[in-house]
């Protein structure tokens, strides 16, 4: 059976006067999903988010969550969605069941479906031993793990998570992506920012912003496997060395030979993109001659931390090309990479299509809404994310 498409986005495009912040992204997410989303800060991640949670209209474009309109159906979406934020966004001054309580309160659950509800998310992500404690006194991973709580207290069926683990430390991030696999096992689809590589590796796909473009959408090994990534005239070396000391004068050397395309540091090596027609023999004289003769080579696949910087420096390229040309200091690179005729090149194309059936967007240009996505300070009617 075809899987259902939960998240669908069409040419979406959000503009704040001459700034487009998003700029005509397409895509689509599956029911279960735990779908990443990466991008440099400021490259239009968030408000993303917030265009579909329904709090900011759309300029141009349409989307939809489980089937309802983004823009005509606003308030049925943000029923029907959780959010969590990078930062802490509970009440620090309220014990950590008193916040669960209060979410609960605030989307209207009550009675045995609410204890139900409670104690199931409470037993699940194991915070029990914390229900009274004072939720300012938490330690970061604790504290996200009651902000998923009280994003899921309703039961949503999709969730958007802005850098959930920013800021914690790593078996704590892994402890909470257990839990995300664990809901989406039950159906719970899961919109993941990160910018964390190990983590973007988990979601079954990825889509990569750079300056208010999707320039690459698809699984991990779809992306990676991209000819812009991995050129067919080229092999992707990883040279190690025995000591740090030695990376950094090796890599200025490494960039400096003809025959090598790009080399990047990672921990204690350097990945090499070499021409293919270049023997081992050859690199490893050369590094030899250098003083590098204990290093290690071996040839290696493409992560996806190299998959999305080789597409970034193509875009890059691209600007810069365009700088050339044209005159372009008044708009600066956002006003550039728009008139860029090549960029769509650039993105994943996987087998299955986006469903393409209209939404009836509303194609008036409208100033973005400004509404906080945290709940006011203060008990009252309106339902937070």
């Amino acid at each position: 059976m075809k899987e259902q498409n939960v998240i669908l986005v069409d040419k979406l495009s959000v503009r704040y006067g001459n700034f487009t912040a998003v700029n005509s992204i397409s895509f689509y997410v599956q029911r279960g999903e735990v779908f990443g989303f990466l991008g440099p800060n400021g490259s239009g991640k968030t408000t993303l988010i917030k265009t579909l949670c329904g709090l900011v209209r759309p300029s141009s474009g349409s989307g939809s969550i489980l089937g309802l309109d983004i823009t005509k159906d606003a308030e049925q979406v943000r029923e029907n969605v959780g959010y969590m934020s990078q930062k802490f966004n509970l009440y620090e001054d309220l014990t950590v069941e008193e916040n669960i309580d209060f979410y609960a309160g605030v989307y209207g659950l009550k009675g045995k479906y609410l204890k139900r509800r409670k104690d199931e998310l409470i037993a699940l992500v194991g915070i029990e031993n914390y229900l009274h404690r004072q939720s300012g006194k938490l330690s970061g991973g604790w504290k996200q793990r009651l902000s998923l709580i009280c994003a899921l207290i309703h039961e949503p069926a999709v969730v958007f998570l802005d850098e959930p683990t920013a800021g914690i430390d790593p078996v704590a991030r892994r402890e909470l992506w257990d839990l995300l696999f664990r809901f989406s096992g039950q159906g719970v689809t899961f919109f993941v920012t990160t910018h964390y590589m190990d983590e973007a590796e988990r979601c079954g796909r990825v889509g990569y912003i750079y300056y208010s473009k999707l320039i690459a959408y698809g699984t991990p090994e779809e992306i990676k496997a991209l000819p812009l990534v991995s050129p067919p005239d080229t092999t992707r070396l990883e040279v190690s060395f025995s000591t740090s000391t030695m990376i950094s004068s090796a890599l200025a050397f490494i960039k400096n030979l003809s025959y090598v395309r790009d080399a990047t540091i990672f921990g204690q090596s350097v990945h090499v993109l070499i021409n293919k027609n270049k023997k081992y023999e050859r690199f490893t004289s050369d590094l030899a001659e250098e003083g590098f003769s204990k290093a290690t080579i071996r040839e290696i696949t493409p992560s996806l931390e190299d998959a999305f910087v080789a597409l970034t420096s193509e875009i890059d390229k691209e600007i810069r090309k365009k700088q050339s040309i044209l005159n372009v200091d008044d708009k600066g690179i956002t006003g550039t990479l728009r008139e860029l005729d090549s960029e769509q090149d650039l993105i994943v194309q996987t087998s299955i299509s986006p469903d393409r059936k209209s939404l009836s967007p509303d194609r008036k240009s409208i100033s973005p809404d400004k509404k906080s996505l945290s709940p006011d300070k203060k008990p009252n009617n309106t339902k937070p994310l």
